[in-house]
């Protein structure tokens, strides 16, 4: 009797937000990886490790492939994506791009904590006035290259944690703030998808997120009573919730 092939198992890879790298799920990989998961975290060009390729060609495209390109190279066949912040952008466009070219292999998308663009959204497009202007100010600084990064504290981290988070944050390529993402709605809310909501501190950036998810049918919706950057304040208590959803998605 032949035996029966078994699926490839689910993988877990995690895009990082703005200012961020790879290096903000060091706290999270080893427990996902302990537990058996398949997982990686990919740092998008420009920041974290790959600061000295900041451009100003980069932009979404950019960073989208960045994340296919981590998915192609490691031949991963079915994937748990998670998008943390402004990566709810970067993800949405690999999800779009994804279900065309190769429809199945994204289990699950995870918005942790994350903007929700709607077709022809920009990063941008929900903030507030006050907020877009002071972003766009401070991008003069590197004559519209980048704008800098806010002091952690804004993400509800203190003490060592909002030390070593501000030792490591870089700027942010300025290009993709304002720019458009075009995409097929239908395509991407094919995919199964979870909403992390963290409520203390709520970063107001996000206000417009959490308003979607709760009147929009389709989402499965979590909360996190800790601050924007979960992976580094409740490390634990989010792998358990990125496990239970790689768990279901595998089934």
């Amino acid at each position: 009797m032949t035996a029966t092939a078994q699926p490839d198992p689910t993988a877990i890879v995690l895009v990082h937000g703005a200012w961020h790298g790879a290096w903000c799920w060091s706290r999270v990989l080893p427990l996902l990886r302990k537990a058996g998961v398949d997982s990686h975290a990919v740092t998008l060009t420009g920041v974290g490790e790959r600061a000295h390729l900041l451009s100003p060609a980069i932009d979404l495209h950019t960073h989208i492939q960045d994340v296919i390109g981590l998915i192609e190279a490691e031949e991963l066949q079915r994937v748990v994506l998670v998008g943390h912040s402004y990566a709810g952008m970067v993800i949405t466009g690999v999800a779009d791009r994804l279900q065309r070219e190769r429809a199945g292999l994204l289990a699950h998308l995870v918005y942790l904590d994350a903007a929700l663009p709607g077709p022809g959204d920009s990063w941008s497009s929900h903030h507030e006035e006050a907020t877009r202007q002071a972003r766009i100010a401070a991008s003069q600084a590197s004559a519209g290259l980048s704008f800098p990064p806010p002091d952690a504290a804004l993400f509800g981290l203190v003490g060592p944690d909002r030390d070593w988070v501000n030792r490591r944050q870089t700027p942010q390529p300025f290009r993709l703030y304002q720019q458009p993402l075009h995409f097929d709605a239908a395509r991407v809310a094919a995919v199964p998808r979870t909403f992390i909501d963290c409520t203390e501190p709520a970063l107001v950036t996000i206000a417009a997120s959490r308003r979607r998810v709760r009147s929009e049918p389709g989402w499965n919706l979590v909360e996190m009573a800790t601050g924007h950057d979960p992976m580094v304040s409740e490390p634990a208590s989010l792998s358990r919730i990125l496990l239970d959803i790689q768990r279901r998605a595998t089934i």
